[in-house]
This record gives structure tokens, sequence and C-alpha cells, in this order.
């Protein structure tokens, strides 16, 4: 039987959990980590408990993040890297230019945020940064959100609606593969570019998919419509990356 072979739709990261992506042509993978800059900064609802001393994985509600905060999907963001600069837009214009670096930048966008999440405020708002290799990710290794798109196409057929592949939030949306391949493929090893992964979990999705990422609408229940028609709420896989490499739009995906 021949091979099969996909290739990769889409890479992005989220320099700031819960806020918009930024869309990645290619990125250099390494070993055992997420990509660079992915959920690199995360902005406390209320004291969370993280300790930069002994950073450790924190539940999602104890940050802003989309599972809570829908109207957090109407802001349209950027991340400079080399500046340290996060930008927010709102309704089409620039409402918030920071640099997340300085104590006061951090401050400042903690200001602006407090405003524009009003009554969802659960306790005084802090943007945190991550310190060293650890990232304010779902999951506490060093990996990436695969999403197939033909699972997608296939939340679409349960729903009878189109369905955004942005709302699972996925480092990178591959296609090429049969729907829900990708929940059969735990501890296998997957070739990505000129990377070599292995898969570690199946995703659970949460009411984060429940938002459209353009609208802010929270108008789809797509853990409840995983639940009716296939017994679980799984869509996507995490990877953790092997070897070192290239991995960019485009490239050939093969199980190993």
């Amino acid at each position: 039987m021949a091979e099969t072979v996909g290739r990769v739709a889409a890479l992005r990261r989220y320099p700031v959990k819960g806020l918009s992506p930024e869309p990645l042509d290619a990125v250099e993978v390494e070993a055992g980590r997420q990509f660079a800059g992915d959920r690199a900064y995360a902005i406390e609802n209320g004291p969370s408990g993280f300790d930069p001393a002994a950073p450790a994985k924190l539940p999602k509600t104890r940050f802003l993040c989309l599972m809570r905060n829908a109207r957090l999907a109407g802001l349209k963001t950027r991340f400079d890297d080399t500046a340290h600069r996060l930008e927010v837009e709102r309704d089409g214009a620039l409402a918030l230019s920071v640099d997340l670096s300085s104590e006061a930048g951090r401050s400042e966008a903690a200001d602006w945020f407090t405003v524009f999440m009003g009554d969802e405020l659960r306790g005084p708002l802090k943007v945190l940064p991550a310190p060293g290799r650890h990232t304010f990710s779902d999951t506490s290794k060093g990996v990436l959100s695969l999403i197939n798109l033909a699972s997608v196409s296939a939340i679409e057929d349960f729903s009878g609606a189109p369905v955004d592949p942005l709302r699972f939030r996925g480092n990178l949306d591959f296609e090429g593969f049969g729907a829900w391949e990708e929940l059969d493929w735990l501890d296998r090893e997957v070739l990505i570019g000129e990377a070599r992964f292995r898969v570690v979990q199946r995703t659970v999705r949460c009411a984060a998919t429940e938002v459209d990422p353009t609208t802010a609408e929270r108008d789809m229940r797509i853990p409840k419509l995983l639940q009716q028609n296939l017994g679980h709420a799984d869509c996507g896989v995490y990877a953790e990356p092997l070897t070192a490499g290239r991995i960019a739009v485009g490239d050939a995906i093969r199980l190993a």
C-alpha cells in the first residue's frame, strides 16, 4: 500500500495566551520545546499562584482565555520579537502599543485590559512573562498542537456550518490524511519538514472552540458536537519535537 504523505497547510504561534495568532511561513524547531515565543506571556486574572522561580503549569482559567473570555477574540494583536512590542487593534484602530519586556509596558497593558474586560475581572490583572523555557501552554510538555484539516471538515459535516480551523488554536494545520487519523497516532513518530516528532497526547477540546475567532460570538458547541458524533471531545494531537530542524508551510508530513 502506498505511503500517505500530507503537507503543512499553516503554521502559527500565540505570543500572548488567549490573544490572536501570529502566522508563520517557516520556523526552526528545537528538540523538546514548543515554537519559540509561543504562549510566552499570559495575563493573570486575579492572583494565579504562578511562581517564576518554580514555573509550573496552571489551569488556563487563572488567566484571560477564550474558554471564559470570548470578547478577547474581538481583538487583533501583533507581536514584534525584536522590540518585544505588543500591538492591540480594536474595531480596526490601534488601541494599545506596549513593550512587554518592561515592567512599565506590562503595567500599561494590564491597565488597558482591565478596562476592556469589564465585568469579567476576577481580580487585578497582571501580564506575566514566561521565565526561561517555560510556556503558558495548556500542557506542561514542550509540544506543538497539530490540527488535521480533514477532521475540521468532518465537524463541518456534523454541524452543517463552516468551521474556522482557528477555533482550535493549533500551531500546525495539515492536510492529506483522512478525518480523525491523527487520533490513532499516539506514541508514533511523524516526520515534518526537517524535524521528527512523537505524538504524545490527543487534544481534548474545551469551550474555547465555541467562540468564532472573527466575530467573538459563542455560536457553536463543538465539544458537544464531538461527544454526540464520536463519543469523545478530541480533535488534534500534541507532538513533541525529537530533533531540531526547519519546517515550513508546504513541507511534507508523513508517519515515520
